[in-house]
Order: structure tokens, then sequence, then C-alpha cells
């Protein structure tokens, strides 16, 4: 008994620990997507905006350089939410606490004012999409929030504009959760993508009640444990997750 005691201890330690976030390609309803799943009950996943000096950090490889400040690293990160020409945020926006964009909550031209739209917020030990007017109702402590539009699944549901024969197509990324807020799955599609398409692969293949829309044609994705990093032009919000250097 202790001889295979000692041989599972062996094997787990030669496992290693296990990744901050699980990321994985994967096909749905003739469609190809990147997915990450982050187990946001424990992993350190936060919003990035600016430096310590109040510059815009843009670019994935700038907020490695500032975790690596804390002695951590990135290990996963996507643009998180829609932004002026400024790079900064269109909607609520916190981060660390600090808000520095109010809620909008009312209709407005482009995507983000296609309600209902909706907060992505993240609180010690979980991460949860909230629709808008459910958010201002329930007033979620959030340590980090994002807003962006429209919502692609609500309660379950698919958003009520989207429309099965669409013809609007782009790359789209966006973020779901899990009822209990420990999951947390963001998705960048391979190729475009209808509003329809999209939302269905999170509420049929992903089977989360709730998700929201991130950005379209912009969308880009860092997963160094998949090769992936998308360079570009300087981006608004950014998530991503902390992890400690080993």
């Amino acid at each position: 008994m202790i001889g295979r005691l000692l041989i599972l201890l062996l094997a787990v330690l030669a496992a290693g620990p296990a990744a901050a976030v699980e990321c994985r390609d994967l096909a749905f309803d003739g469609n190809r997507y990147t997915i990450c799943e982050v187990d946001a009950a424990h992993e350190d996943l936060r919003l990035f905006l600016n430096d310590d000096q109040g510059r815009l950090l843009g670019q994935f490889g700038a907020v490695d350089e500032k975790l690596a400040g804390e002695g951590k690293t990135l290990a996963f990160a996507m643009n998180a939410g829609m932004y002026h020409s400024d790079r900064s945020p269109v909607g609520h926006y916190v981060e660390n606490g600090q808000e520095l964009m109010r809620v909008i909550p009312n209709a407005g031209p482009g995507n983000f004012g296609l309600l209902p739209n909706g907060i992505f917020c993240i609180r010690p030990g979980r991460a949860d999409v909230i629709e808008t007017l459910a958010f201002l109702d329930a007033k979620p402590a959030c340590t980090y929030a994002t807003q962006s539009g429209p919502m692609l699944v609500i309660d379950g549901a698919l958003h009520p504009r989207f429309l099965p024969d669409s013809s609007s197509r782009y790359i789209r990324n966006g973020v779901g959760t899990s009822a209990d807020g420990s999951r947390a799955v963001f998705a960048l599609s391979r190729n475009a993508v209808t509003f329809h398409e999209f939302g269905r692969l999170f509420r049929d293949e992903l089977k989360l009640p709730q998700a929201l829309y991130f950005d379209g044609n912009i969308s880009r994705l860092y997963a160094p444990q998949i090769g992936w990093n998308d360079p570009g032009f300087a981006l608004g919000p950014i998530v991503g997750v902390a992890e400690v250097n080993r």
C-alpha cells in the first residue's frame, strides 16, 4: 500500500502544477474557435488599462512587463471591451476597485448600444457576465469591471435581435460565465461568424448561461501555452491572468 501511494505521489509531482489557463481549438457548427478557460474561483484574473504612471499599456507585452514587477507573468490575455480613439473605455470600467468610467445604461449607435448589453464583473472568488440593468439593480462590488455589448446569451437565451440568417460576419471575441461564477470561458473566432453563431457557441457548446461580446475585427488573443500572440495596434481594456513565476 505504501509503495502504491509513493508511486502516485511521484506521478503527481512529475506532472507539475496545473496550468493557470486551459486553451484549445474547437470546431462548432462549421466554424473554428480558440477558447481559453479560467478557474475564476482560484486564478488571478484582472483587467489592465494603464501603467502605474497612468500611461496606456495597450499591448500584451506591456502588461507582461508590468506584472514582472510583481514577480508574475501573463498567462493569458484578450482585448476586453470597446474603447474610444484615445483607448479610453466606452462604458463602465473598474480597475483594482477604482471606477474610471460610469455605467452607460441607454441605447446608442453600434454594437455597444444594441441593448441589452452587459458588464463583465470580477470579484474575489468569481467572475460574472451581468446584463447592464440587472447590474444596476444588484450593484455588485466588482474589483474589476468592463462594459461591452451586445450580450450574447442572457439567462440561457440568445440576444433577441440576433438573426439566424444574418449576413454580417466578422472575427469576434467575447466571454461567458457559469451560474456559480467559477468558470469564465473566453472565445475568439478563427473565421468570420455572425452574432447568432457566436452566441450559440456559448449557449449550446460551452453550456454557459451568460455571455458578452467584447469586439470584432480588432479581436486579439495572447495564449503562450498554444503559441499564440496576436500583435498589432494598441488596445484599450485588456483582460488577463497573472501567474506567479516558477
